[in-house]
């Protein structure tokens, strides 16, 4: 569901965003339009304040038809303001909406300039309304694009929705120095979270001009439904009636009296002349205490006698009234003044700032999947089913073990090379492989990681049992076997020294000697090269360029920042766990179950980077990891020891997400059983949340530590989630405890039974944690209470999923 929301949020931010970059930038024009057009025009709207009397409404009145005496006044708007000069408005020309405006000085009525640059902005609030288009579609388009704004702003929310809703700084706060695509993210969805009440006014207000049904439904729950328009009756055609003499203009003085008499304490007054002499005279008025610019009052007073007709105040206005009143205001701004304002001027000039940067992240998320579609393009090029029989040009076998890629993409640079040198290539996993398909080339080449302490990773240890199974003689093949390793475990690439000798077993002829690969070590690689050149042939061998890496190539890391470092086992007797939390662009996010290359602060060329299990999930809005603090003979440990102790917050961190396939969720909600122990809740915890999530609740958590006092990591949210009911089974084991709790393997044996009784009924089995005593012990467990064949039977079905190191 997340991401199809993602879907639709950009696919609208690219299309109609582009066109609410236009209205936000209109709109922020029009945020200040009074204070510009003052600041442009000295002398005009307001005047150098005299000591004198401000003139009438009559008195304006004549001086405007002096001024003006073919046109109509239709209204004299005058402010209770030292200086503010009087507006009056004349009536529009023939098939106009809009007639001008003089301005008359307040003490003498000399006319004024004109106004200038009005043009500009007249013409930019039509750009912002309507598009330039007609009224009616432009009305129609406008909403159209306000409901597109108020979509965007809501599947933002909810996509940056994080875990932890009450923590203020998760919303409102992002770590301005990061770069890339982490900064344009923080920027644009803490940006869009801040301006977020203000653009679902924007929308709201805009969404109730621009339809009619919703204005008039709006208008009848408040109680302000406007009279239905009536068409106007064609008047029949004919002779023109001959023109009536001009009628004469009302004396406005009387009613002027009253109305100053009545309201002593106006601050803005509308006053609409009338037609006939006999005609009441209107006047709309704002008091210097209105709570906004439209708290219109009303009065309608007699013009030969002065008698008071009508008074509504606005505080006697019904509610839903003066609801109504308020719309225009906040759309604007005003109705908190300058301040308000200013909040709109910002969040209007937002809008551009999201169509820039959600096209930024769009195109940079465009080209990463071009790219990742030309590494799945030259995969399929070179991967290739094991036929038959051996297929024509005497193809080379390039089969890879790997557990998180790296040996992947060694063979796939490997197959690449080859290819370009001439030499056909079918590129396999070890996964799909099987001995009889082996022994079908002439030439095989291997790229197999260890797993653990030496062990096969998951997808090979199938092709592992059935090549020790089998009898087949493979005194036909060449082989070379390229193994990848860490030397800080004791079996240091073991399942490479283990496939060499058993090839070697089964009457295979080696190539060249097996090479060991220490932490992607590049002259290992250039040996591992130069094998290659011997398989191209001597012309293509010499101008072959090999050039192989097992790392990542530096534009897959991203910089993110230490946000937060929490100890959860103050007082343990073992070594220090931390909680880690990093910030930075969550981005598309993760499957749990994925791990963490993190680069070290302090790294050198020699170093490398090391590998965490992810504690959170992409909801949660942050990377979280549980680290151990490692001490040695050396001090602290390269990454850990940075981490948990030299790194300050808010230090930038290189990281990289690497998927994880053997540890993944399932892909239902079939019963879940978690085991694990010290910094493998990491591992569980992710899987844990995501299953909660999706509201999967037969789980199992089998959780070992030291001390309950010391060492119950994440107790409070365990906790919660047995209460829950997403825990029926919950089982924390601490070995060191005085009661005697023992060991997690030791509680799996004590509850034999239900795990078979849960297994038997389709349940997924993932483990972990240290490799140390607890993986190996938790396997020999299953053997036990499974029986060798059931494990092995787990594990083929892929119901059996390791994270141990």
């Amino acid at each position: 569901m997340k991401k199809l929301w993602f879907q639709l949020h950009w696919f609208v931010g690219i299309t109609a965003g582009t066109v609410l970059m236009v209205i936000g930038l209109t709109g922020a024009i029009l945020a200040f339009r009074e204070q510009i057009l003052d600041a442009l025009n000295p002398g005009v709207r307001t005047v150098a304040v005299q000591n004198a009397p401000v003139l009438t409404p009559q008195q304006f009145a004549q001086a405007a038809r002096q001024y003006k005496p073919h046109e109509r006044v239709t209204s004299i708007t005058l402010y209770n303001t030292p200086g503010s000069s009087a507006r009056i408005g004349l009536a529009p020309p023939p098939g106009q909406r809009k007639g001008d405006t003089i301005y008359l000085n307040p003490y003498n009525a000399a006319l004024l300039p004109a106004l200038q640059y009005e043009g500009f902005f007249e013409w930019t609030e039509q750009l912002h309304r309507f598009l330039l288009l007609p009224r009616e579609p432009g009305k129609m388009v406008s909403g159209v694009l306000a409901f597109c704004l108020m979509g965007l702003a809501l599947t933002g929310l909810y996509l940056r929705w994080p875990r932890r809703v009450w923590d203020w700084r998760t919303w409102l706060t992002f770590d301005a120095r990061m770069k890339g695509r982490s900064f344009l993210w923080g920027l644009h969805s803490v940006a869009g979270t801040w301006v977020l009440v203000v653009f679902m006014v924007f929308t709201v207000s805009g969404v109730y001009w621009a339809f009619d049904p919703i204005r008039d439904m709006a208008d009848g729950w408040m109680g302000t439904l406007r009279p239905p328009r009536e068409a106007a009756v064609p008047k029949p055609k004919g002779a023109k009636p001959p023109k009536a003499a001009a009628t004469e203009a009302a004396d406005l003085t009387p009613a002027w009296t009253t109305f100053q008499r009545t309201a002593p304490d106006w601050q803005m007054a509308l006053v609409r002349p009338p037609e006939r002499a006999s005609a009441p005279l209107q006047i709309l008025w704002v008091a210097k205490d209105a709570p906004h610019v439209r708290a219109r009052s009303s009065m309608s007073i007699n013009t030969q006698t002065g008698a008071l007709l009508k008074n509504e105040l606005y505080a006697d206005k019904p509610v839903g009234a003066r609801l109504q009143s308020t719309i225009y205001p906040l759309h604007l701004g005003t109705y908190f003044g300058v301040v308000g304002q200013l909040i709109v001027f910002i969040a209007a000039l937002a809008l551009p700032g999201f169509g820039i940067t959600g096209w930024m992240l769009y195109l940079n998320r465009r080209k990463q999947k071009r790219i990742a579609r030309a590494e799945r393009a030259q995969l399929a090029q070179f991967a290739a089913t094991a036929p038959a029989g051996v297929a024509q040009g005497d193809p080379v076998l390039l089969a890879y073990a790997s557990q998180t890629g790296q040996a992947e993409r060694v063979a796939l640079q490997s197959a690449a090379a080859l290819q370009k040198a001439g030499v056909a290539v079918h590129l396999q996993s070890l996964e799909k492989l099987t001995p009889p398909q082996l022994g079908q080339y002439r030439r095989a080449l291997f790229v197999a990681s260890s797993f653990g302490e030496g062990e096969a990773p998951d997808s090979a240890r199938r092709f592992s049992r059935l090549l020790h199974a089998a009898k087949e003689e493979l005194r036909h093949v060449q082989y070379a076997v390229l193994a990848l390793g860490d030397r800080n475990y004791a079996q240091f690439c073991g399942f490479g020294r283990a496939l060499d000798q058993r090839l070697a077993f089964m009457g295979a002829q080696p190539l060249h000697p097996m090479i060991e690969v220490d932490n992607g070590d590049a002259g290992a690689l250039a040996r591992w090269g130069n094998a290659l050149r011997g398989l191209m042939g001597e012309g293509a061998a010499t101008a072959a360029e090999v050039a192989l890496s097992a790392a990542a190539g530096d534009e897959e890391y991203v910089r993110w920042r230490l946000h937060k470092r929490v100890l959860l086992n103050p007082g343990s007797i073992g070594l220090p766990l931390y909680e880690m939390t990093l910030s930075g662009e969550v981005g598309e996010g993760w499957r749990p179950g994925a791990l963490l290359d993190v680069w070290p602060g302090h790294y050198g060329a020699e170093a490398a980077p090391r590998r965490y299990s992810l504690a959170s999930i992409p909801r949660d809005g942050v990377i979280q990891l549980v680290v151990r603090q490692v001490r040695c003979e050396r001090g602290l440990g390269l990454a850990s020891g940075w981490l948990t102790e030299v790194a300050a917050i808010g230090d930038e961190v290189r990281v990289r997400l690497v998927a994880n396939p053997s540890f993944d969720a399932c892909a239902d909600d079939a019963p879940a059983i978690y085991i694990g122990n010290g910094s493998g809740i990491a591992g569980l915890r992710s899987h844990l949340r995501d299953r909660v999530l999706r509201g999967a609740r037969r789980n199992w958590l089998m959780f070992g530590e030291r001390q309950q006092a010391y060492d119950a990591v994440c107790a409070e949210e365990i906790q919660g989630w047995r209460q829950q009911g997403f825990l029926p089974e919950l089982d924390l084991v601490y070995s060191r405890d005085v009661t005697g709790g023992g060991y997690v393997q030791d509680c799996m044996r004590d509850r034999a039974a239900s795990l078979r009784q849960w297994i038997a009924q389709g349940a997924v089995v993932y483990v972990c944690g240290s490799l140390q005593g607890m993986a190996g012990g938790v396997h020999e467990a299953l053997g036990d209470i499974l029986g060798a064949d059931g494990l092995e039977q787990l594990s083929a079905s892929g119901r059996y999923r390791r994270d141990v190191y």
